[in-house]
């Protein structure tokens, strides 16, 4: 899988830049992505050492749309926690 398709984006929440102090990192990735794929896409992309990574995939809700009020199923996302044995990525960059 090309290495620019794995990563979709971090994921910047409350929850997510607590774990930062931790040296843990969030990021949607793509859903048939795995585990070594997300762990080379973030050694080649950020020139970090990585640790473990976890992966979870978050289940799509049901929203009510429309004027008659049709449920619709929003798209399933799949969650990765990247530790980091050395280094950090700048999720905020500085002008």
């Amino acid at each position: 899988m090309i290495i620019n398709k794995v990563l979709i984006k971090p994921i910047l929440t409350e929850k997510a830049t607590d774990l930062v102090q931790s040296n843990v990192y969030m990021f949607e990735i793509d859903l048939k992505a795995n585990k070594h794929q997300v762990k080379q896409a973030l050694e080649k992309l950020y020139k970090v050492k990585t640790g473990e990574v976890k992966v979870m995939i978050r289940k799509g809700k049901e929203k009510r749309v429309g004027k008659k009020g049709l449920l619709k199923k929003t798209a399933n996302r799949k969650i990765a926690f990247v530790k980091l044995n050395e280094g950090k990525i700048d999720l905020f960059p500085q002008k």
